[in-house]
């Protein structure tokens, strides 16, 4: 089928089929394929984006993050495989470590799946303390700052300030996107600034991500694959991912299928 002269609702399927077929699109071959210039595949980018059908990245386009919504929604999808990435994810976790667990609905398993063991615990997410709050062993230490009832965290100047004097032994980074390209990514500009400070001094990293947040970016940078330390991921997430970020010296950690 040729593919010169199609119209731009036309091209915009087109665009939305290459996506849904190969988990993300290129400006340059795009241009090529639908015999256009370069500066109409942005332009199409830019309109499929605003529509909210991918995430513009250098170069071309990914799908959008699946991560939208409220915490309080999240929380009630998919939370028996978020368990199962929780379990795998604190296998990391030793006594005495010093620990920042991340506003989201997978870290929030991780809280709940943390072993009886004695830690500090530093959160900026108040469903995060609520659920540690009768674990006697588990010292508790809340970020403060402006409640974001969305991303259900503490942000702004006070929480970036109180995270200057945490040096963790490991960050549960909670990322909206996870791409080899992208690397961590998220919806809200004030959290990945808070995500970064706290990155930028945790000697671990740990990001734990079900399958279809795998290969997906949101708007606002937080973190390239090669900062990462750690990827916790369910047995049925692309291997081509997973293997591009194992050469970048990430340790991958699968859960256990269900």
């Amino acid at each position: 089928m040729s593919a010169t002269n199609l119209l731009l609702k036309e091209r915009h399927a087109f665009i939305r089929q290459r996506l849904q077929a190969d988990g993300r699109v290129l400006a340059l071959d795009l241009a090529q394929q639908l015999s256009v210039s370069d500066d109409t595949i942005r332009r199409d980018l830019r309109d499929l984006a605003a529509a909210g059908w991918c995430t513009r990245v250098y170069g071309g386009a990914l799908p959008p993050s699946p991560a939208t919504g409220s915490l309080a929604e999240r929380r009630t999808l998919a939370p028996e495989r978020k368990a199962l990435l929780a379990q795998a994810a604190v296998s990391l976790v030793v006594a005495d470590s010093v620990l920042f667990i991340d506003a989201g609905s997978t870290n929030l398993a991780i809280a709940a799946a943390l072993p009886e063991l004695p830690l500090t615990v530093v959160t900026n997410a108040a469903a995060v303390a609520l659920a540690l709050q009768d674990r006697p062993a588990i010292e508790l230490i809340m970020i403060g700052g402006r409640f974001d009832r969305r991303t259900g965290a503490n942000l702004g100047a006070t929480a970036l300030r109180d995270a200057e004097r945490i040096r963790p032994d490991i960050f549960f980074l909670g990322g909206c996107g996870v791409d080899i390209d992208a690397g961590i990514t998220c919806f809200n500009y004030d959290e990945a600034e808070f995500k970064r400070s706290l990155a930028a001094v945790s000697k671990s990293i740990l990001v734990a991500a079900t399958s279809e947040k795998f290969g997906t970016a949101a708007n606002y940078a937080v973190l390239p694959v090669a900062h990462l330390t750690h990827l916790v991921l369910e047995a049925d997430a692309n291997s081509n991912q997973a293997d591009g970020f194992a050469r970048q010296g990430v340790q991958l950690i699968y859960a256990k299928a269900e």
